[in-house]
């Protein structure tokens, strides 16, 4: 199964550059639902960027549970949007960070040489990248390709959930589950750069790492359960979901507000029990639970780019692997227990 390839109408190619030159790339590509092992090192026809896309010479790209549901198809409702049968592009990977290789013909913004991040929808486990211009934004001066790649998905994930969804406010108690993940690392940042007050969950060996990150108080889920202490929080970013909703509701204020966010569930559904169970919920009670999707937002990139920029925000990377062996950063993934970010490097 090749990429999915677009018109090249209007496509100006970097004088000299590898698509000039060549008709094919290398990608981790899968031809069926499955496990890591259905992903394999292919060579691939070079997409070429339509009107409003850029071509992207990839450096890094992370991988994240969501690429492991989608590469397997489980939980089988993710078959409807990425394909019924078979995988609707048969490159999995959605985060990237590379060099502009070539726009289409109405992109002013990007120019080919510039360094960016962001995200595409139809793979980025490749050598190259076709990605509308929007998604795209630059990469901050102090930020390497690598770090870059581990933003976009989770990042935006912790932003949304803690601006949009929970409207933390200076001074407010904000508890972070599975604060050394991907989300969780990004979210414990983020939530001191809006002056909360934050609380990080997590094991053990991650203390030291989720401390430097910048909490206030560190909870070792393997000596203290945060369910049965005296503590109350306004806000709860539940990225683990290992608790009942009943006993994760015992450490929130009268009046605030849970996030479940882990992804997980049922092999059919996923989670959309138990997010339909929490708005049931969130009617009898004084008590908000949110449950939400995070959506990709070029604003919201351009919002965390300047977090970046700033220091506010750092990524923490977990481990690179190279790009023939995709299929082992997400077993790696799927194992749990990451420590921040798995990227892939091209």
């Amino acid at each position: 199964m090749g990429i999915e390839q677009r018109s090249n109408a209007g496509a100006r190619l970097v004088p000299g550059a590898t698509p000039a030159r060549a008709a094919t790339m290398r990608a981790a590509v899968q031809h069926r639902y499955g496990p890591p092992s259905v992903l394999e090192p292919s060579e691939v026809g070079l997409p070429l960027p339509g009107r409003g896309d850029v071509l992207v010479q990839m450096g890094a790209a992370s991988v994240h549970p969501g690429d492991y549901f989608v590469m397997t198809g489980e939980p089988y409702v993710v078959r409807l949007a990425f394909g019924l049968r078979r995988p609707r592009h048969g490159i999995p990977g959605r985060d990237l960070a590379g060099v502009v290789a070539a726009v289409g013909k109405d992109v002013t913004a990007l120019r080919p040489g510039d360094e960016v991040f962001g995200w595409s929808t139809a793979g980025t486990l490749a050598e190259y990248a076709c990605v509308p211009a929007d998604n795209l934004v630059s990469v901050p001066a102090n930020l390497s390709v690598v770090d870059a790649a581990a933003v976009p998905t989770s990042a935006m994930a912790a932003l949304q959930a803690l601006r949009e969804i929970a409207n933390v406010r200076p001074g407010q108690t904000v508890l972070v589950t599975g604060a050394s993940g991907g989300v969780g690392s990004f979210a414990v940042q983020i939530a001191k750069a809006f002056d909360a007050e934050v609380t990080a969950v997590c094991s053990t060996r991650n203390v030291d790492l989720v401390r430097s990150l910048g909490a206030d108080h560190v909870v070792d889920y393997t000596r203290t359960d945060f369910t049965r202490t005296e503590m109350r929080y306004d806000v709860i970013l539940d990225n683990v979901e290992a608790q009942p909703l009943a006993a994760v509701r015992r450490a929130l204020t009268p009046t605030g507000i849970l996030i479940p966010n882990s992804g997980r569930g049922g092999r059919w559904l996923g989670p959309l029990g138990r997010i339909v169970k929490a708005r049931v919920l969130s009617g009898f009670t004084r008590q908000q639970l949110k449950p939400f999707l995070s959506v990709e937002k070029r604003q919201d990139l351009l919002t965390l780019a300047d977090l970046l920029t700033t220091g506010q925000v750092t990524p923490v990377i977990d481990r690179t692997y190279p790009l023939d062996e995709a299929a082992d950063a997400l077993r790696h993934v799927a194992a749990g227990h990451t420590r921040g970010k798995v990227v892939v490097t091209v």
